[in-house]
């Protein structure tokens, strides 16, 4: 039987807008790759929903993928913080 592997947490984006949050982006470090994963808030549900995970091959792709997420909520009028 195999253990799940732990991975390391390398960030946390948090996006709202008008208060309300709109995403949380999370980026976990497992060593041979690195997964994104995503919870979603859709505009008048009170669920969220988590595509993904998203897996790259290692952290500096998951970051690409992160940094133009958040570049695009930006132009969308979302506020994004770090967590």
């Amino acid at each position: 039987m195999s253990t799940p592997q732990t991975g390391r947490e390398l960030f946390v984006r948090h996006a709202k807008k008008d208060g309300r949050s709109v995403t949380v982006l999370r980026a976990v470090d497992f060593g041979d790759s690195c997964v994104v994963e995503a919870e979603v808030f859709p505009a008048g549900s009170q669920d969220s929903v988590r595509p993904g995970p998203y897996t790259f091959a290692d952290s500096a792709q998951a970051t690409q993928f992160v940094t133009e997420a958040v570049e695009s909520l930006m132009y969308l009028g979302c506020d994004v913080f770090a967590e």
